[in-house]
């Protein structure tokens, strides 16, 4: 199995056919699967999004922005955890957001499987 991180889905990762389930992911539970290790597909655009969610993770867990995002197509078995954040404004230029934003920010996770 394979696990992949990131900030959305889209239709054209998934196979053709199959049945995928989503389950939602408490922080502690998304801290376990990063640590058992997953891929980023988070690209430079998302760094002040991925700066603001390390902020909250323990000390030592971090998630990372590869220098070149892989292209996810996932099979049976494989993982999609998708994070959403609620309560941070759009970024414009080049801000990033502040302790105070990232406080008041509701981090919310799930994990997509997929299955035949």
């Amino acid at each position: 199995m394979t696990a992949f991180f990131g900030f959305a889905i889209a239709d054209s990762m998934f196979p053709a056919n199959c049945t995928v389930t989503r389950i939602p992911l408490d922080l502690d539970a998304f801290v376990a699967a990063i640590s058992a290790g997953t891929t980023s597909c988070c690209n430079g655009s998302h760094a002040a999004t991925v700066a603001a969610l390390n902020s909250v993770l323990p000390e030592g867990v971090i998630v990372d922005i590869p220098s070149v995002p892989p292209v996810v197509k996932l099979e049976h078995g494989d993982a999609m955890i998708v994070m959403s954040v609620r309560g941070l404004p759009r970024l414009t230029d080049n801000r990033h957001y502040t302790q105070e934003e990232i406080t008041g920010a509701t981090f919310v996770f799930a994990k997509w499987t997929v299955s035949e």
